[in-house]
């Protein structure tokens, strides 16, 4: 705050803002945050397409600046290794069981991975 960094601050505050509210409803608070860098990350998308650069400029920076308090994400090989544990105890078979696989796994990745990969991943797994 003292640097004088508006942006910084402005976001910071935001941040600090969802992880409370968050916290208040029960949620999960890397899941806040995934929430929110991926709506920054849209926007930047959005705003590009509209000719806007110096409000994609900010909401990239914001969205960096959130990752930053981030867990690392999972490498391709750990997923795969905790999606394959998985397949095993569910004794899941084919894509229909895929929700019981996901089920399990969703809680070990614990917001280490976006819901997307997981879920290509489980879908691989079971021959989808």
């Amino acid at each position: 705050m003292k640097s004088g960094d508006r942006d910084r601050v402005g976001a910071l505050r935001f941040v600090l803002s969802e992880l409370q509210k968050a916290a208040k409803e029960g949620g999960d608070e890397i899941t806040a945050l995934r929430r929110e860098r991926k709506r920054r990350l849209d926007a930047v998308d959005q705003y590009r397409e509209a000719g806007r650069d110096d409000l994609a400029d900010r909401e990239q920076q914001e969205a960096g600046l959130i990752e930053g308090y981030l867990p690392a994400e999972l490498s391709d090989a750990e997923l795969e290794r905790i999606v394959s544990a998985a397949v095993g105890e569910t004794g899941a078979s084919s894509p229909g069981e895929m929700g019981r696989v996901m089920g399990v796994v969703m809680p070990r990745v614990g917001g280490r991975a976006d819901g997307k990969r997981v879920s290509a991943k489980v879908r691989e797994a079971l021959g989808a």
